[in-house]
């Protein structure tokens, strides 16, 4: 499904009519915490979570966040929900073995870069890894899960998206207020320009809690890929949280969209969906090309048809990265 388009602004009598409901999920969510106590496991857990559904970026600051503590000396390992599989966990991804069905498609992008867990049980997850050898759990989301105890959380932030209308579900995107959010993060990322007043937002709830936590500014940039596809036309296709993102990111490396398509987040790609595609791309003399994310969810006949641009996020100033991180350092 895709967001409704009632959730990016305050026009509209749909978010009045859905406040009560908005206010019983947040209810919720506030007594889930309250009556939890989190499970501190053996090793170091830094969350990479977000406060709206849909793609924020977090699966890429977690690929960053690997290669910054791989960088180090540390033995990373990444633990995510397996969101779109089957698969129950704790069980560590084998990309040879396991499928989207089966692990959803964080879980393989993740794996290529350092060992992954999938589990819905996070502290059952988080042992597990512990137990493999891990020195530091990455979390790809679960901020909102109170079982786990986090060393470091990461709220991460689309520049163009924002907070949304500022409501929560289903009033709009928002999975808990934005104060009570800021309020257990240690830092925020803030990804591309702050086209919405986010850092503006934050500011306004440091009077209510006394403190906000820092902003850290990140971009992401074209990765493996774009030297094959920079310049020429594309038919451009995806399923994540804002696809327009990926549409730009192309015209970024100065490829025309002869045709753009998106799809909702996590979608499952039929053979005939690609091969329509392909032909579409084929007929105006265009590459088809899509996201990584995406790339594991097509049919696997299929992606040798369709060519991928990767994203790598780099940090706008990684002296701060590692101030917030340095308590899993021992640090601070």
């Amino acid at each position: 499904m895709r967001a409704p388009e009632f959730w990016q602004g305050d026009g509209g009598i749909w978010p009045l009519l859905l406040a009560p409901l908005a206010h019983a999920y947040g209810a919720a969510g506030a007594a889930r915490h309250a009556l939890t106590e989190p499970v501190k496991v053996s090793v170091p857990v830094i969350c990479v979570g977000n406060l709206v559904t849909g793609g924020a970026g977090k699966t890429p600051v977690a690929l960053a966040l690997g290669a910054y503590f791989e960088a180090l000396g540390k033995e990373v390992h990444f633990l995510t929900r397996g969101y779109g599989g089957s698969e129950r966990g704790p069980v560590r991804v084998d990309r040879g073995r396991h499928g989207v069905a089966e692990i959803g498609d964080e879980a393989l992008l993740l794996a290529a870069r350092a060992p992954t867990w999938v589990a819905r049980n996070r502290v059952s997850g988080a042992e597990a890894a512990a137990d493999d050898g891990a020195g530091i759990v990455v979390m790809d989301d679960g901020f909102q899960n109170p079982a786990l105890a986090k060393d470091v959380s990461l709220l991460v932030v689309d520049g163009g998206f924002g907070f949304g209308n500022g409501r929560v579900i289903p009033a709009g995107p928002l999975r808990e207020p934005v104060e009570t959010g800021l309020g257990r993060a240690s830092a925020v990322v803030l990804i591309g320009e702050d086209a919405r007043g986010v850092e503006e937002r934050i500011a306004m709830a440091r009077a209510r809690l006394g403190r906000t936590p820092p902003v850290l500014g990140a971009k992401l940039a074209p990765g493996a890929g774009a030297r094959e596809i920079a310049g020429r036309p594309v038919v451009a296709f995806a399923g994540i949280g804002r696809p327009e993102k990926f549409f730009a990111t192309l015209e970024e490396i100065g490829c025309p969209l002869s045709a753009t398509h998106a799809f909702a987040d996590h979608h499952l790609y039929t053979s005939d969906e690609v091969m329509a595609i392909c032909e579409e791309a084929h007929g105006l003399e265009a590459l088809p090309v899509t996201t990584g994310k995406d790339y594991v969810r097509l049919p696997e006949s299929a992606r040798p048809m369709v060519k991928v641009l990767g994203v790598e996020l780099e940090w706008s100033d990684e002296a701060a990265l590692g101030a917030v991180l340095a308590p899993l350092l021992g640090d601070g």
